[in-house]
């Protein structure tokens, strides 16, 4: 699979709970309870979400929205 480049926001909720979210890749979000945790997540959750899209044939727009 070719490289790409994301944008991730990982937020702390309120629990101390790191989120992450992948804008471009609507419904793309992992946690974890450290910020290099969720950011692990966050790459797997890239992958099958990336997969998914291929496997479905639909267009990939990675372009940075605005957040």
């Amino acid at each position: 699979m070719k490289k790409r480049l994301l944008q991730v926001v990982i937020e702390q909720d309120e629990d101390g709970t790191y989120i992450a979210d992948c804008p471009a890749l609507k419904g793309c979000y992992a946690q974890g309870d450290t910020f290099e945790e969720a950011m692990e997540n966050i790459k797997d959750v890239i992958q099958m979400c990336l997969e998914e899209l291929q496997e479905e044939r639909k267009k990939v727009d990675l372009k940075y929205p605005e957040v």
